[in-house]
C-alpha cells in the first residue's frame, strides 16, 4: 500500500500500522483475550502473513507469523471459507486442528474472524484467549468481533483507494503492547514466624494488605494463614512447619485472598537467636507494584517482572546476581537477550502458555557457565512464572534452596551464535507438527508441498528437491527455489554416480556442507546453483529400504548445530515413510481409479439432434470408490438419460451401484415409461438389500419433438437453460430414495426441451459445500452454467463438452472437501448434422 510520494507512503504506512494495532487491542476487549493479531494476505499467492501481534513478544510467535491458506490450521479456514472459527478450549482445538495444537502444547481458546474486502477476505482478526469449558460460548460477542473486523476491513480499502488487490503485508509484525488494565497498587508485605511460640511477627506493609489496623497484632500462624487466604490456610500452615524442619517450598504458593485477589507467598528459613530457627516470609500479589516501589527487593529469591512484548521492566538484586549482569543492564531489555538460557525449546512454550492462561507456570532451567566464575553460573534455578493482565512476575530459585530428591532431568541449554539464532531453536518444534502434517498427505507430490511448507520455514530454507528411488535411478519428485533447468542433468541419475544426493542414499549418511566452496572441493567439477550458501543432504530411507534423497539449501553461509544435523536426520524418516505410503497409494488409486472407469459408460448413445456431454470427478482417496454413475441409454426413438447417487463409498457402494445402472439399462432399453423404471429400480435395490439406499433422476426424450418425460427419486432438481436464457431450477415433484419404501409413488412431469437448450443433472457432489446450504450451491452452478451455456450458445462457441468441463473444474476449485461429483449435461439440436 503506497502513496504517489514519499510522505504519502510513510502517513500510509502509518495510517495502517495504526488500523491494524488498534484492531487487535480492540479485539482483544471484545473476545476477552490476552493475545490478539491481524493477518494480511502477502505479495506471495496462497500466504498470509502475520501483520500486528499485541500481547505476546513477537519472537515467541515466530513459528506463526505465516500461514499457508491451504494447510489445515483455523486462520486459514476461516480466510479460504469466509466463516468465524471459534475454539473454545483444548479439547476442541485439538480434535479439529491437531497441528495448530502441537505447535502450541498447553490449554488455550482461539477466535478467528475474516477481514472481508471484496470478492476474498482481506485477512483474518485473530485472538487467543484462556481456556473455557465448551458451555461457556456466551461469553464471547462474535457479531461484535465481526462488526470490528468489517470495520477494519472498510478502513482497510478505503487506506488503498479500494484496490484490495494492494492490502498486502511482506515484512515482519508489528508488536503492540495491550494498554495497561488498572493502576499500580501496592501489594508486598514481610513478617517473621517463630515455631515454638508460633507468634508473628509482621511489617506495616503487611496490616495494609491484609486490611489491619497498624496497631493490631496478627498474632499465631493461624490468624495469618486465615488472613493471607482463608480457603488455603492449610497449605499456608503446612508449608510453614515443612520450612520450620529445614524443606521450604521449591516454588513459591499461589493463593488466592478472601475477595479472590491472587497472592503469592515465599518462605524460607532465617537463623534466630535460639537453637529453634525462625521462618522469613514475604506476602505479594503480583502486578506493575513490585516494580513500580522496589518493595520486591525485600526477598531472598530473584524475582524481575516481563511485560507483554518481552521487555524487562524491573529485577530484583537477587534476579540481576542470578542473571549474571547488572540490574541496570536488564531493565529494557528483551528476555532473550537479557537472559538467553531462559529463551528456546522447551521454555517459550512455558512462557506462551503463561502469557495466555490463568494459571502459575513451574519449571527447571540450568542457567549455562560463562567464561567466568559468575554467581549462578552452571546451577539449577527453580522458575515461576504468574501471569497477569499487564505483566508476568517470574521467580528464581537456586537449586541449593530445592529438595535434592526431585533435581530436575533437563537437558543443557547452550545458546548459538547470533547468526544461527533465528533458526537454531524453532526445529525442535517442528517433528510433531510435520508428522501430523504428514499423516494428512496421502500423494507424493502433497507430501513434498507438506515438507515445504512445514520444513523449509523452520529451518530458514529456500530451496528444496526431493528426489525418488525407481529401478536404481533417481527421478525428480518436487522441486522449488532451484534455477530453472538446473536440476535438469540429474534426472534419472543412476546410484553408481558420484554426487552427494546419491551418495546421501547409498551410504546412508546425512551429507552437510555449510557453504558452497566445501561441495565444490568434496565434488570437484560438480555444477552449483550458487556462488555463496549452504546445502544439506538427507537420505530417505524407510524401515531399511531406500525410498529416495532430499536435499535443503540455504541462502547464505551457515553452520549446522549438533541439534539441527539430529532433528533433520530425525524428519528425513518421517518424509521417507510418508513417501513409501504415498507411492503404495499412488498404486491403489490408478487400482481404484481403473475400477470407478470400468463401472462407468465407455461411450454414451448418441443421436443426431442431440448433444450429451457426461463427467465423473471422484473425490474420494485410495481405494474407497464412491458410488455416482450416469448414463445415456437408447430407449425405442428416444433417449433416456440416467444419473444416480449410491449412499456411501467403497466396494459395497460401487458394486450396488454397477447393479443399480445395469437395472435401469435393461429397463431403458424396453422404453418403459420413467415412474415404472424408478418403482422397478427401487424394488430391485430393496430384493437386493445391500444395506444402503440410492438417490435417482430418469427422463426419456424424443429428440424429435423435444417432449421429456422426468422422475425423482430424492435427488436434486435438473436444471435447464433456455437458448435465450437464464437458466431456472426445475420443479419436479418426486419421491423417496430408492431402497426405503417398497409402495414409494414416482410421479412424472412433462416438459419441452427447445432447440438449442440445456438441460443438466447433476449429483449433490457438485453443489455440497461444507458449513453452507445446498440451495446456495445450487444456485452458483445455476448461475454458472448461465454464463458457460450464454457462449456455448454462440456461433463457433464452447462446445457442450467444454462446457461440462467448465463446470466441474469450477465445483472441485469451490469445494473445500469435495465428495464424488457426477454432471450430465443433454442439448436437443433441431436441425440434422448435414445442415449444421
Amino acid at each position: 500500500m503506497a502513496g504517489s510520494g514519499g510522505e504519502q507512503v510513510v502517513r500510509t504506512r502509518t495510517r495502517l500500522a495504526t488500523l491494524l494495532a488498534e484492531a487487535s487491542t480492540g479485539a482483544l476487549g471484545a473476545a476477552g483475550g490476552r493475545v490478539a493479531g491481524v493477518y494480511l494476505r502477502s505479495g506471495t499467492p496462497g500466504l498470509l502473513r502475520l501483520a500486528v501481534l499485541a500481547g505476546l513478544p513477537g519472537p515467541l510467535f515466530r513459528p506463526w507469523w505465516r500461514l499457508h491458506v491451504g494447510r489445515p490450521f483455523p486462520v486459514a479456514d476461516a480466510y479460504r471459507l469466509g466463516v468465524q472459527v471459534v475454539l473454545p478450549n483444548a479439547a476442541e482445538t485439538v480434535r479439529r486442528y491437531p497441528q495448530f495444537a502441537a505447535g502450541l502444547p498447553f490449554p488455550f481458546g482461539s477466535v478467528h474472524v475474516p477481514v472481508p474486502g471484496g470478492s476474498e477476505p482481506l485477512g483474518v482478526l485473530t485472538v487467543l484467549r484462556p481456556a473455557v469449558a465448551d458451555t461457556a460460548d456466551e461469553l464471547l460477542d462474535p457479531e461484535l468481533l465481526a462488526r470490528l473486523a468489517e470495520g477494519l476491513g472498510a478502513e482497510l480499502l478505503a487506506l488503498a483507494d479500494g484496490n484490495a488487490g494492494a492490502v498486502v503485508w511482506d515484512g515482519e509484525p508489528l508488536c503492540v503492547r495491550p494498554p495497561a488494565s488498572r493502576p499500580a497498587q501496592t501489594v508486598v508485605a514481610r513478617f517473621d514466624w517463630d515455631p515454638e511460640s508460633c507468634a508473628v511477627r509482621a511489617d506495616e506493609r503487611l496490616h495494609g494488605l491484609l486490611g489491619i489496623r497498624p496497631g493490631d497484632v496478627v498474632g499465631s500462624d493461624e490468624a495469618l494463614a486465615d488472613a493471607v487466604a482463608p480457603h488455603d490456610a492449610h497449605r499456608i500452615l503446612a508449608a510453614l512447619r515443612d520450612t520450620a524442619a529445614g524443606k521450604p517450598p521449591a516454588v513459591p504458593l499461589c493463593l488466592r485472598g478472601r475477595d479472590g485477589t491472587p497472592r503469592l507467598l515465599h518462605l524460607w528459613p532465617a537463623a534466630g537467636e535460639g537453637p529453634v530457627e525462625r521462618v522469613g516470609g514475604v506476602v505479594f500479589e503480583p502486578g506493575p507494584a513490585a516494580s513500580a516501589e522496589g518493595a520486591a527487593d525485600l526477598l531472598p529469591q530473584g524475582v524481575f517482572c516481563m511485560d507483554r512484548v518481552g521487555l524487562i521492566v524491573y529485577a530484583n538484586q537477587a534476579a540481576a546476581r542470578l542473571a549474571g549482569r547488572e540490574r541496570e543492564w536488564l531493565l529494557g531489555r528483551p528476555l532473550w537477550e537479557a537472559m538467553p538460557w531462559l529463551t528456546g525449546p522447551p521454555y517459550d512454550d512455558h512462557l506462551r502458555g503463561a502469557l495466555l492462561a490463568t494459571e502459575p507456570v513451574h519449571f527447571h532451567v540450568r542457567r549455562p557457565a560463562g567464561d567466568r566464575a559468575e554467581p549462578g553460573a552452571g546451577d539449577w534455578l527453580a522458575v515461576s512464572v504468574h501471569p497477569g493482565e499487564d505483566l508476568l512476575t517470574c521467580t528464581l530459585v537456586p537449586a541449593s534452596r530445592m529438595d535434592t530428591s526431585a533435581q530436575p532431568v533437563v537437558e543443557e541449554h547452550v545458546p548459538e551464535d547470533t547468526a544461527a539464532a533465528d533458526h537454531s531453536m524453532a526445529p525442535l518444534y517442528r517433528p510433531i507438527a510435520l508428522a501430523i502434517a504428514l499423516t494428512d498427505a496421502v500423494t507424493a507430490r502433497q507430501v513434498s508441498a507438506v515438507v515445504m511448507q512445514e520444513l523449509l520455514p523452520a529451518f530458514g530454507g529456500r530451496r528444496l528437491a526431493i528426489y525418488l528411488l525407481q529401478e536404481r535411478h533417481l527421478y525428480l519428485a518436487w522441486e522449488t527455489g532451484f534455477p530453472q533447468g538446473f536440476l535438469a542433468p540429474f534426472e534419472g541419475i543412476g546410484l553408481d554416480a558420484r554426487v552427494p544426493g546419491v551418495e546421501t542414499l547409498t551410504t546412508g549418511r546425512p551429507l552437510f556442507f555449510e557453504s558452497m566452496q566445501q561441495i565444490a572441493s568434496a565434488y570437484p567439477g560438480i555444477p552449483l546453483d550458487a556462488d555463496e550458501g549452504a546445502r544439506a543432504f538427507l537420505p530417505l530411507i524407510a524401515s531399511g529400504r531406500p525410498v529416495g534423497s532430499c536435499i535443503l539449501g540455504f541462502e547464505g553461509q551457515r553452520s549446522f548445530s549438533t541439534e539441527e544435523r539430529t532433528v533433520l536426520t530425525a524428519l528425513a524418516g518421517l518424509i521417507a515413510h510418508a513417501m513409501e505410503r504415498a507411492q503404495r497409494y499412488d498404486s491403489e488409486a490408478a487400482l481404484a481409479r481403473g475400477l470407478q472407469q470400468a463401472l462407468l459408460p465407455r461411450r454414451l448413445s448418441a443421436h443426431p439432434q442431440v448433444e450429451t456431454a457426461g463427467r465423473y470427478l471422484p473425490g474420494t482417496q485410495g481405494m474407497d470408490v464412491g458410488g455416482d454413475w450416469y448414463d445415456v441409454v437408447e430407449a425405442g426413438d428416444g433417449l433416456a438419460l440416467v444419473i444416480g447417487d449410491v449412499q456411501g463409498h467403497g466396494v459395497q457402494a460401487a458394486a450396488t451401484m454397477g447393479q443399480l445402472r445395469s437395472a435401469v439399462r435393461a429397463f431403458a432399453l424396453g422404453d418403459r415409461p420413467p415412474d415404472e423404471v424408478m418403482s422397478g429400480t427401487n424394488h430391485l435395490l430393496i430384493d437386493l438389500d445391500p444395506g444402503q439406499f440410492a438417490s435417482c433422476c430418469y427422463l426419456r426424450l424424443d429428440p424429435a419433438t423435444g417432449r421429456a418425460r422426468i422422475a425423482r427419486a430424492g435427488h436434486p432438481p435438473p436444471l435447464l437453460r433456455p437458448p435465450g436464457g437464464p437458466t431456472g431450477v426445475l420443479d419436479i415433484p418426486g419421491g423417496v430414495v430408492l431402497g426405503v419404501d417398497p409402495q414409494a409413488q414416482y410421479p412424472v412431469t412433462e416438459l419441452v426441451l427447445e432447440p438449442d437448450a440445456i438441460l443438466a443433472l447433476y449429483t449433490d457432489g457438485l453443489v455440497e459445500r461444507p458449513g453452507a446450504d445446498i440451495d446456495d450451491g445450487i444456485t452458483a452452478l445455476r448461475l454458472a452454467l448461465n454464463r458457460a451455456g450464454a457462449a456455448a450458445g454462440r456461433r463457433g462457441g464452447r462446445s457442450l463438452a467444454g462446457v461440462a468441463d467448465r463446470l466441474t473444474a469450477t465445483a472441485r476449485h469451490a469445494a473445500d472437501r469435495p465428495d464424488d461429483v457426477a454432471l450430465l449435461l443433454a442439448a436437443r439440436r433441431s436441425a440434422p448434422p448435414s445442415h449444421r
